[in-house]
């Protein structure tokens, strides 16, 4: 999995969600800040987050590719749900399954809070989002040192379904990028595509040239609903996206 070198999330301390009961939970290099609409059983947390790595940690040992490789790998049929979804959310991008693993252990953890009856879930994981919410949410970008950082931010609207907004940057965080770009973020109604597609996107921005043919990129792949990409003092978006102050 990824480096187990601390890093402070300090943008999680910007975070004001009215209405929502707070909760960081840490497993290992997994480290997620989560919000609902009541208090998070952070007993079941620990075990749900200690299941999927165990999932993902065992077919490594089968397979030590899944870990490694930079392009889609066939997974076997028989393998943990979690690992055939990084394996098909890799495909869809076109990058290496660990590329979906922040958002895919938010999905699927989201997705076992909501059957527990949550009504709001949040669940950030290394800036790559589960969300479902009741409530519209305002969402800042944080792009490091661009001087846009925070200045850009979405609205989110409440809706039946949950959602992923994921995050990906050349200059900011510890995840693997061969791009430049100071953020790009991904929205999808999976998360684990819209982490592989935020990384796939990335990969593309090298320079402020690189932006429409990036957003193309974006735009061609089934399934995603908007990016925006932050390249020092310029940005680029596309999709059902709504800006606000």
């Amino acid at each position: 999995m990824k480096s187990d070198k601390y890093q402070k999330r300090s943008y999680r301390d910007w975070v004001k969600a009215s209405g929502l009961c707070k909760a960081e939970v840490a497993v290992q290099e997994t480290d997620l800040h989560i919000l609902t609409d009541k208090p998070v059983d952070k007993d079941f947390v620990e075990d749900k987050i200690r299941l999927l790595r165990r999932h993902i940690e065992g077919y490594i040992q089968k397979d030590h590719r899944f870990l490694t490789s930079l392009s889609p790998l066939a997974v076997e049929k028989t393998a943990p749900l979690i690992v055939r979804d990084m394996g098909r959310a890799a495909l869809q991008a076109n990058v290496g399954p660990m590329a979906a693993v922040a958002g895919a252990i938010a999905k699927f953890l989201g997705t076992s809070l909501l059957r527990k009856g949550y009504r709001d879930v949040i669940i950030e994981n290394g800036g790559d989002i589960f969300l479902k919410t009741t409530q519209p949410r305002i969402l800042s970008i944080y792009s490091g040192s661009s001087v846009l950082s925070q200045k850009i931010c979405l609205k989110i609207k409440p809706g039946i379904k949950p959602m992923g907004i994921c995050t990906s940057s050349g200059t900011v965080g510890h995840s693997l990028s061969f791009g430049c770009a100071d953020s790009v973020v991904i929205i999808a109604a999976d998360a684990s595509l819209a982490d592989a597609a935020a990384t796939a996107v990335g990969n593309r921005v090298h320079t402020q040239e690189d932006l429409p043919a990036a957003i193309d990129f974006a735009r061609s792949l089934k399934g995603i609903s908007g990016a925006v990409i932050v390249f020092g003092d310029r940005f680029a978006s596309w999709g059902n996206i709504e800006f606000t102050a």
